[in-house]
C-alpha cells in the first residue's frame, strides 16, 4: 500500500504518535527555528503520506515533512 505514512527510517506512523526532529528546521513565516531533537507529541496524519500535522511549543497548525522526523 503506497499511502502509508512513514518516518525518515521507514517506520510506520499513526495518529497520536510522538516523533523527534532529525534536523534543525526554520519555520516559514516566523523567526522560529525548531531544533534537532525536539519532541513533537500527538501527531495527526494528513491525506498526504509525506506530511504530518502537529503542534510545537509556539507554533500551532504546523505541517512537517516526514523526511525530517523519526518515531520516538
Amino acid at each position: 500500500m503506497s499511502d502509508e505514512t512513514r518516518d525518515s527510517n521507514g517506520t510506520l506512523l499513526a495518529d497520536g504518535d510522538n516523533v523527534t526532529l532529525i534536523k534543525d528546521l526554520k519555520v516559514k513565516g516566523t523567526s522560529t527555528t525548531l531544533k534537532r531533537g525536539t519532541m513533537v507529541k500527538g501527531i495527526r496524519l494528513t491525506g498526504n503520506p509525506e506530511e504530518i500535522d502537529c503542534r510545537v511549543e509556539k507554533v500551532k497548525g504546523l505541517v512537517l515533512r516526514t523526511e525530517f522526523v523519526r518515531k520516538a
